[in-house]
């Protein structure tokens, strides 16, 4: 018999249940996601999927959803002037 270990990984909860959603569509736990992913990267060697770096202009609309993320506003016209003014 095989010996299985338990890896933990740390994440936001809203992409856990957002992942854990799609994968039920596709008949997959998170757990069988993972396994799937770390069998191709162990028989191929590589990550199974192309990274790149982003060029500028992605760059650019990264950094601007970062500071939208952390913009706070007293209330609903604070927002849509805040808007505006972009």
């Amino acid at each position: 018999m095989t010996t299985t270990t338990m890896i933990h990984v740390r994440l936001e909860d809203s992409l856990k249940k957002e992942a854990a959603m799609a994968l039920e569509a596709m008949g997959l736990s998170l757990s069988d996601a993972i396994r799937v992913f770390l069998t191709r990267v162990a028989a191929d060697q590589k990550f199974p999927f192309a990274l790149q770096v982003p060029n500028a202009e992605t760059r650019k609309a990264m950094e601007e959803a970062r500071v939208i993320t952390k913009a706070r506003f007293e209330n609903q016209q604070g927002l849509l002037d805040a808007l505006e003014r972009k």
